[in-house]
């Protein structure tokens, strides 16, 4: 499984926590991604985006705080996997405060000795000029001239970009040389966006995990580990994938914290903004009213959603037994006989490789265009052999049928009177449209209005 982002420079923010690395992360990306909330310890997973710097491409990754003293389990495997993150970078971003050095400072400055040419140190909090010379007593830690910054309020900002672009040079010019015959390349499709949701504990974070090759997300069995979207990438059948996982979604009456609140927001942005939504479901618990609720939302939008069965821990899945566990769920949320529903094991990897060829079909379904002529020659057909009621004596008439959109698939249908025509007969249509043109794995929207023959 390939990483398509690989070939852009590796840009990573490392500091204790409640330093600033989520604000920091923020300002260079442009606009608020990474939560940012005055409790330590709010980012636990790695966030990656890919963004411009001084007009150079990267891959900015925001990481979790190093701590001396862990709390808890989470610190130890934050702190891990922050350090980890360091390996991979092409430059790293430093960030410590004005005041005395920590403990957890002086613990990255010892990982970071030997990586010294790709560290740029970033001393924040520096608000106003008459701050700037609070900074100098890092010169001590040997990492280069401190560079005094305020990420909240944007300081010095310009002057970051220009010492990165000035760092980076070095870089891009290995990279082009790797990619120098890139532009004699077929052009490759853009990659599948697919958003993991779900209620918490329901095993989306080691799905993802799975599915990239690697621990982008933290998993544990505490319920609310993941509390941003985390992004990872994979492949299949030469298919890129982009996955987002998302915090666990739970009620309202249940969501008391800030950061989860924004957790959870989040996660509905990224269903909105996916491709394809793959709902898990916890195959001993079954579908809850929860799932259903955030699930609804997405089929108003008309986007694709693939339902997972997981923790079926089973190689060979009882036949019956699966059986009555998809008849249970069909019946509890007929708004999604369309979609298609897998059993998986993401713990052990059982179906994995067929819930990623029906997320693919999938996909190729929603971005499928119907010919009009053709469409209307199938209406013609299904009119001729079951037509529209009547209402009062007065017949009602299908026109023109064409479709307006892909991703999702939508389509209007011109009709002599709107007012008063049978939703059945507009089902019937939306069937017919399915079984013929083979959109039979996502949501299909027909929409009736008038218009002249």
């Amino acid at each position: 499984m390939t990483n398509k982002n690989k070939r852009r420079p590796r840009v990573v923010i490392a500091g204790r926590p409640n330093v600033g690395k989520s604000t920091l992360f923020n300002r260079l990306y442009g606009r608020r991604r990474a939560i940012t909330d005055p409790t330590p310890g709010v980012t636990r997973d790695a966030i990656e985006e890919l963004c411009s710097i001084a007009g150079i491409p990267v891959l900015l990754v925001d990481t979790g705080g190093v701590k001396v003293e862990y709390e808890d389990s989470f610190d130890d495997i934050v702190a891990e996997r922050s350090i980890s993150s360091l390996k991979d970078a092409d430059l790293i971003l430093f960030l410590v405060e004005l005041g005395e050095m920590t403990a957890e400072d002086e613990l990255l400055v010892d990982e970071l000795r030997d990586k010294s040419d790709r560290v740029i140190l970033v001393v924040n909090k520096a608000d106003t000029p008459e701050k700037d010379y609070l900074a100098s007593e890092f010169y001590s830690v040997g990492l280069g001239d401190p560079l005094p910054v305020s990420a909240a309020h944007g300081r010095n900002m310009d002057s970051l970009a220009e010492i990165v672009r000035d760092k980076l040079e070095l870089v891009m010019d290995r990279l082009a040389s790797e990619d120098a015959d890139s532009d004699e390349a077929a052009e490759e499709p853009s990659d599948l966006i697919l958003a993991l949701v779900g209620k918490p504990n329901v095993g989306k974070s080691t799905l993802a995990n799975r599915l990239s090759g690697n621990e982008y997300s933290l998993v544990s069995d505490i319920a609310g580990t993941t509390r941003d979207t985390v992004i990872g990438a994979a492949e299949h059948k030469g298919r890129q994938l982009k996955i987002v996982d998302t915090a666990g979604i739970r009620r309202k009456s249940k969501v008391s914290e800030n950061v989860e609140y924004y957790s959870v927001n989040r996660a509905i942005r990224a269903m909105f903004e996916a491709d394809v939504t793959l709902l898990m479901i916890d195959a001993d618990e079954g579908l809850s009213d929860q799932d259903k609720k955030i699930t609804a939302q997405a089929v108003k939008k008309g986007r694709t959603v693939i339902m997972a069965l997981n923790k079926w821990d089973e190689k060979v899945p009882d036949k019956l037994k699966l059986k009555k566990a998809v008849d249970r769920i069909r019946f509890q949320f007929p708004i999604l006989d369309w979609a298609p529903l897998t059993p998986i094991s993401a713990l052990k990897g059982y179906g994995i490789a067929d819930l990623l060829d029906v997320i693919l079909k999938a996909d190729k379904q929603q971005s499928r265009r119907v010919d009009t002529s053709e469409l209307n020659r199938a209406v013609s057909e299904w009119v001729d052999l079951t037509p529209p009621p009547t209402k009062k004596g007065r017949p009602f008439k299908v026109r023109y049928v064409t479709q307006v959109s892909i991703k999702p698939v939508r389509f209007v249908a011109f009709v002599n009177r709107k007012s008063g025509f049978p939703d059945s007969y507009r089902r019937f249509l939306v069937n017919q449209i399915r079984r013929e043109f083979g959109f039979s794995l996502v949501p299909v929207e027909l929409e009736i209005t008038e218009g002249k023959k």
